[in-house]
C-alpha cells in the first residue's frame, strides 16, 4: 500500500460508517468507539461517511484518501450496507475480498453486524470485533500499531490477533469466538459507561441533539427482536453518569436512546431534571405498559406531542407467539390518556409476516383498530381544537440470528404484499388514520443478508457489478429461495454460530416450540442473571469473570 499519513508515530486508523454524515451523527455506537479510539494519544483516528458508496471516500477530518490507512475499522448496522461498503473500497482501490489483500490495510469489521452473523461479509474483513468495543478494541488496534510500526506482516499480525478477545479471524479464530462485553464489576445490571454522542447536527435522526444511552438490552425477550438477545445481560445507567455527561457537555437538547425507556426506575426524575435545567428532550418508542397518567402528563408540559407504541402481532395470539406481552386494555388505556392530555399524533408499530399468520389475525386486527378509535374519540371527549392522528407503521418480519426466530421460514415477497393490502383496506375509511408499509423486496433481500453463510457475500457482489440489488436478487433467486423459504431443522448448524452470544441454542430452541403454541415466557427479572438461569447467560456470564 502508499506510504500512510505520518502522525508523529501514531497508528492511522480510519473509521468508517457504512451510510452518510446523518447516520453518522445518528449511530451512537460508532460515536462511542470514535470517543474511545481519539482518547489515546497512540491512534489518530479520523472518519469517513461512505454515503452510497461511488466517489472515492476521503477523511471528513484531513481530506486523506481511504486507501493510505492502514487500519479501516468500520461499524456496520445493517445489511443493505454491505454494498456501499464493497463500493467504497473499489473506489479507494482496495481490493474486496481479503485472499486478495495480503499486505495492508487491514479490514476490520465492528457493530452489530459482527455479532449477529459475520458469514456473509467475512470474505470481505480480515477480522471481526466481537461485541462491545469497551472491552478490548483498543488493545487490538494498540498491538496492531505495535506491528506496523515494527515491520510485521499482515498475515502474521492476524495470526497473533486471532486469540485475542473478541477478535474473530476468518480462517484462523478458533470458533466458537466469544462475544465480549463490558461489565461493572458486582452488579451485571448497570450499565457502567454509557455512550453518548460525540458530534451532532441539523442531519441526525435527532436534530442538533445530545443522543444518551439509557440502557443497553431489553429484559422483555420479544422472540422476534435481536437486540433483546445479542446485548444481555440487559443494563441501564446510572442516572448519576447521565447527568454528569449532560453538565460537561451542557447541550440545548438531548434525545434517550434505548430499548426499554420506561424499565429505566429513574427516568421521570431524570426528565424533571432536564426540563429544570431547561434542557429539551426527546424519546424512542415507548411500551405502553410503562405511559403512565404522570409520565405523560410531564411529557406534555414539556412539550412532546407525538407518541409511539408497539403493538407488533396483529392478534391475540401473535402477540402471544411474539412474547409481546401486552395487555390490550392497558394499549387502550395508553391511547385514551394521550388523546385526552393533548397528543396530536401516536405510532403504532405492527409487523407483518409472521410463521403461523392467518386472515383471523386481520379480522381481530379490524376490530382491534376500531376500538383503538374508540379510546382516541373517548380521549378527546367534547374537545375539538385538538385532534390526534395515528399513523400504523406496518413493517415486515425479518428472522434474524440469535433469536428463536431464527429457525422460521420467511414470509413470501406476494403474502407480504396481501398483508399490506388488506391493511390498506381495512384504515382507508378510518379517520385521521394513516398507513405507512416497507418495502417487501427490501425486507426479503435484508432476510438473505441476515441469515446468509459466506455464499451470501456472493449477493453483494453481484449488485456491486450489476448497479443494484434487483437484478442481483433475481441472479440469485435459488440461494435466497434455500435461505428464506424453509423451517430450519432443530440440529442445522447456522453460520454464525462462529460466534458465542452467551444465550444457550437450547434455551432459544425452546422458545421457538413455545411461540408456535403462543405461549409467552417471563422476561429477564430485575434481580439480574443470577435469579433466572433460562438462557444460560447467567453460566456464561460466571466463566468470564
Amino acid at each position: 500500500m502508499p506510504a500512510p499519513p505520518d502522525h508523529g508515530g501514531r497508528l492511522p486508523a480510519a473509521l468508517v460508517i457504512t451510510g452518510d454524515e446523518g447516520m453518522g451523527l445518528s449511530a451512537l455506537g460508532w460515536q462511542a468507539v470514535y470517543r474511545l479510539l481519539a482518547a489515546r494519544p497512540e491512534i489518530a483516528v479520523e472518519r469517513f461517511f461512505l454515503g452510497k458508496g461511488f466517489d472515492a471516500p476521503v477523511s471528513a477530518d484531513s481530506q486523506r484518501d481511504l486507501g493510505l490507512f492502514p487500519l479501516m475499522a468500520a461499524s456496520v448496522s445493517f445489511e443493505e450496507d454491505f454494498l456501499p461498503f464493497l463500493r467504497a473500497l473499489a473506489a479507494a482501490g482496495v481490493p474486496s475480498t481479503r485472499t486478495e489483500r495480503p499486505d495492508y490495510p487491514l479490514v476490520l469489521v465492528g457493530g452489530p453486524i459482527a455479532f449477529l452473523n459475520p458469514a456473509p461479509l467475512a470474505p470481505l474483513a480480515d477480522a471481526f470485533f466481537v461485541g462491545e468495543a469497551e472491552a478490548g478494541l483498543v488493545d487490538f488496534c494498540l498491538a496492531l500499531k505495535r506491528a506496523v510500526f515494527d515491520g510485521v506482516s499482515k498475515q502474521d499480525f492476524l495470526a497473533s490477533a486471532k486469540d485475542m478477545p473478541g477478535i474473530y479471524v476468518p480462517g484462523l479464530s478458533k470458533t466458537p469466538v466469544r462475544r465480549v462485553v463490558a461489565m461493572s464489576p458486582g452488579d451485571c445490571g448497570l450499565l457502567g459507561t454509557p455512550a453518548w454522542s460525540c458530534f451532532t447536527g441539523p442531519q441526525a435522526a435527532f436534530p442538533d441533539s445530545l443522543l444518551l444511552e439509557v440502557n443497553r438490552g431489553c429484559p422483555h425477550a420479544c422472540r422476534f427482536c435481536a437486540a433483546g438477545f445479542v446485548y444481555r445481560p440487559p443494563r441501564h445507567a446510572s442516572i448519576a453518569s447521565l447527568q454528569a455527561i449532560v453538565e460537561e457537555a451542557q447541550p440545548p437538547k438531548v434525545g434517550l436512546v434505548g430499548t426499554a425507556l420506561t424499565d429505566w426506575p429513574d427516568l421521570l426524575p431524570f426528565l424533571r431534571w432536564l426540563a429544570a435545567r431547561k434542557t429539551k428532550f426527546s424519546l424512542s418508542s415507548l411500551r405502553a405498559d410503562g405511559l403512565t397518567e404522570e409520565l405523560l402528563g410531564f411529557l406534555r408540559e414539556c412539550g412532546i406531542r407525538t407518541v409511539t407504541l408497539a403493538l407488533e402481532g396483529a392478534s391475540e395470539r401473535l402477540r402471544q407467539a411474539a412474547n409481546k406481552k401486552l395487555d390490550a386494555e392497558v394499549f387502550l388505556a395508553a391511547v385514551e390518556r394521550a388523546a385526552r392530555l393533548g397528543v396530536n399524533h401516536l405510532r403504532v408499530y405492527l409487523i407483518l409476516g409472521w410463521p403461523w399468520e392467518g386472515p383471523e389475525d386481520y379480522d381481530e386486527l379490524q376490530v382491534f383498530l376500531g376500538r383503538i378509535i374508540d379510546a382516541r374519540d373517548q380521549g378527546h371527549g367534547r374537545k375539538t381544537s385538538e385532534f390526534m392522528r395515528i399513523t400504523l407503521g406496518a413493517s415486515s418480519l425479518v428472522p434474524k440470528p440469535w433469536t428463536p426466530m431464527q429457525w422460521a421460514p420467511m414470509a413470501s415477497e406476494e403474502s407480504l404484499i396481501a398483508a399490506q393490502k388488506r391493511l390498506r383496506d381495512m384504515t382507508k375509511s378510518l379517520r385521521g388514520v394513516a398507513l405507512q408499509v416497507d418495502a417487501p423486496f427490501q425486507a426479503r433481500l435484508q432476510g438473505v443478508l441476515a441469515r446468509g453463510g459466506e455464499e451470501a457475500f456472493e449477493l453483494v457482489r453481484l449488485a456491486a457489478e450489476h448497479g443494484g440489488w434487483k437484478k442481483a436478487m433475481r441472479l440469485f433467486a435459488d440461494q435466497a429461495a434455500a435461505i428464506l423459504d424453509r423451517e430450519r431443522g432443530q440440529d442445522e448448524i447456522f453460520p454464525w454460530e462462529v460466534i458465542d452470544m452467551g444465550v444457550s441454542r437450547a434455551s432459544l430452541w425452546r422458545e421457538w416450540t413455545r411461540a408456535a403454541r403462543a405461549l409467552s415466557t417471563p422476561g429477564c427479572p430485575k434481580g439480574g442473571c443470577a435469579e433466572c438461569g433460562l438462557c444460560g447467560m447467567d453460566k456464561w456470564l460466571t466463566a468470564s469473570l
